[in-house]
């Protein structure tokens, strides 16, 4: 079992408290102690595997005696039928800790199996697909984590891994009378050798402003793709340049073959649909 950092064990702490795991009166009335089962997790539809260790890690954290055995890494390819993990021994742990490992492995599957088809949807680009911070509360590391376990990559973990500089960053400024160059200069003085520096812009204007400043990274936001296009012709290999808003499975392709270099997706992460996966458990 791998070892997860101290927040991933505080969620499923809260997960199980928040289920009342240890309160339930069905299982209490109704599955003796004594009574032994067998489970397998298994794929119902298909898609790509994430999260199961941490649903394995819920297990354990209801019924530590359970035999627990991961069948399939998290990456893999899943097809309906396919067995992902087995469980086995009280029957009443696992039906206790049944609904939260699968809430865990369900939404952490969906989003390496949307990831997935971004990534599959761009392939021979040199672009890659990026999430955002767009998480669900608390879920931050298990998210990010499954973005990459469907082929993806991670933009900005917290606020502490860089500078975004966005409108509202630089409207901030207006009354002192900076203008979008002051505010990226005035963020490289200020900046840590180790942090680089981004901007948002939605102008081909803006975009040549913040390549003159000398900004790390250009976010090119809502742009159509012959926009982008035309970006790319005068920034080149002179910053980093992520397309961001509004991208869809529609417009995912042209956007990556205008050039740039990431893709962020905001849909990764705050809204995936979850994959279907089911506990067949028999009873000893």
């Amino acid at each position: 079992m791998p070892q997860f950092p101290p927040e991933v064990y505080a969620l499923i702490d809260a997960a199980v408290a928040e289920d009342q795991t240890f309160n339930d009166p069905t299982t209490q009335a109704v599955v003796p102690p004594e009574i032994r089962g067998a489970g397998m997790l298994r794929a119902k539809s298909p898609g790509v595997l994430a999260g199961v260790e941490v649903g394995l890690a819920v297990f354990r954290r209801v019924e530590p005696v359970l035999e627990l055995e991961a069948l399939l890494a998290d990456g893999a390819v899943l097809a309906p039928g396919d067995a992902i993990a087995r469980v086995a021994g009280p029957a009443a742990g696992i039906l206790r800790a049944e609904r939260i490992a699968l809430n865990f492995m369900q939404r952490m599957s969906g989003i390496a199996t949307l990831t997935n088809r971004y990534v599959r949807a761009i392939e021979g680009s040199s672009a890659r697909i990026v999430d955002t911070r767009k998480t669900a509360p608390g879920h931050r590391y298990l998210d990010k984590y499954a973005v990459r376990a469907g082929g993806g990559h991670n933009h900005r973990y917290n606020l502490a891994d860089g500078i975004l500089i966005k409108d509202n960053h630089i409207q901030a400024n207006r009354f002192r009378e900076m203008g979008l160059r002051q505010v990226i200069q005035l963020a490289l003085e200020r900046a840590s050798h180790t942090i680089r520096v981004e901007v948002e812009v939605e102008t081909l204007d803006d975009a040549r402003e913040a390549l003159d400043a000398g900004a790390h990274i250009i976010m090119l936001d809502n742009m159509p793709a012959d926009m982008m296009r035309e970006a790319m012709g005068f920034i080149g290999d002179r910053a980093v340049v992520e397309a961001s808003g509004g991208i869809n499975f529609d417009t995912v392709r042209a956007v990556a073959d205008t050039g740039v270099h990431l893709i962020s997706i905001g849909e990764l992460t705050h809204s995936p649909p979850a994959l279907d996966i089911s506990l067949d458990l028999e009873f000893e």
